[in-house]
């Protein structure tokens, strides 16, 4: 009877078929603060978009859902009609959706938990820590076969994870202040229980003994309750890539999608040998992503045996030659040149700081961001 509980079924799903997941802030239209009206746009939302929007832990969070999509083409088309859809939502009820990963000047302690049973729980759970919970990313889910191979990519990519986050930092600021990081977000993020950098896993049965013992300890309730870089679902069937903050720009978004839908086909055709990576390694190389973004160091084990310590810049490089036709094949080709944008002209926590060392405001920080969305 004990061995029945380990099994955790894996929903097969098709190779990289593709599912995003953005987490808009809602700002109120004149004071450009956040306001708690996740509520009253769920209320007001037409029969189109209902089923692909979705409250978030705070109420001033708007959560927009893709179907499964097959290629970014899909991507695009679906979210340029939810995208719009909500849009038109906000500004009909006082709001505007705006995309980044934290807001600059809001106070934490006035947010409002959504009323969600698992969101009041998690709440309960983390006291003040949950009060700084906050803030907003890009989810990108990639459709897998089966658990082992879940678990396979899961080991390969998190090599990899930093360079995404380093080409979507959009969270300088917080409470008024300059963190003087890229990624602010993260090291919130990173103060939850289960959050972050994971175990290497041999294979999914290893996967199930551990969340059975999670679960038997009375640590976790359900897998949702693990908030990796990275982590399986195994209702989706997919393979859920949560370290990117949320991209100012739409064309930023699509271009991570495309990034990422790509490295999966790539650890999937190469078969790269799966190895423990030193922890102090993968923590260095976020917090290089962390604090200085496409300007930090990367040591690179993509070799194995040879690593060697080389920028961001050059690392994403290097990895773009390799993943580029794979994401040719998948017809993502034209999406994948925003990468090289991102990494010339800089991200959107770039561009922040660039606006408030200019106007010393942070409501025109939002103003202009917001304007540059669909750009």
């Amino acid at each position: 009877m004990a061995e029945d509980r380990l099994i955790i079924d894996f929903t097969p799903n098709t190779h990289f078929t593709v599912g995003v997941e953005i987490e808009f802030q809602i700002l109120d239209r004149k004071t450009l603060d956040l306001t708690p009206s996740a509520p009253l746009l769920l209320q007001n939302s037409p029969k189109l978009l209902a089923p692909r929007i979705s409250h978030e832990f705070i109420r001033s969070i708007l959560e927009i859902q893709t179907g499964i999509c097959h290629n970014v083409r899909d991507v695009e088309n679906d979210l340029m009609q939810t995208c719009s859809m909500a849009e038109e939502l906000a500004g009909d009820n006082g709001c505007l959706l705006y995309a980044a990963s934290l807001h600059p000047f809001a106070n934490d302690s006035q947010q409002i938990v959504s009323a969600d049973e698992r969101y009041e729980r998690i709440l309960d759970e983390l006291q003040i820590l949950g009060q700084k919970f906050i803030s907003q990313g890009l989810h990108v889910h990639l459709g897998m076969p089966d658990g082992d191979t879940a678990i396979r990519f899961c080991n390969v990519v998190q090599l990899y994870l930093p360079l995404l986050l380093a080409l979507s930092t959009s969270s300088p600021f917080s409470k008024g202040v300059d963190t003087g990081l890229l990624s602010y977000r993260t090291k919130l993020f990173e103060v939850l229980p289960h959050a972050g950098i994971y175990e290497f896993v041999k294979d999914w049965r290893q996967f199930e003994k551990d969340i059975e013992r999670l679960r038997s300890y009375g640590v976790i309730d359900t897998m949702r309750d693990l908030w990796w870089d990275a982590r399986p679902n195994s209702e989706f069937g997919t393979v859920e890539i949560r370290i990117c903050d949320l991209p100012g720009r739409f064309s930023d978004i699509l271009a991570l999608v495309a990034f990422i839908q790509g490295i999966g086909a790539y650890i999937a055709a190469e078969r790269h040998e799966q190895f423990p990576i030193s922890l102090q390694v993968l923590q260095a190389n976020k917090w290089q992503a962390v604090r200085y973004g496409l300007d930090g160091y990367f040591i690179d084990f993509s070799a194995h045996l040879h690593p060697q310590k080389i920028t961001c810049r050059q690392a994403i490089d290097l990895l773009v030659q390799k993943v580029k036709p794979y994401v040719e094949e998948l017809g993502g080709g034209e999406y994948l040149e925003g990468i090289n944008r991102i990494v010339d002209c800089g991200t959107s926590a770039h561009r922040q700081k660039e606006i408030y060392a200019k106007e010393k405001s942070f409501e025109e920080v939002i103003e202009q961001t917001y304007q540059e969305f669909w750009q």
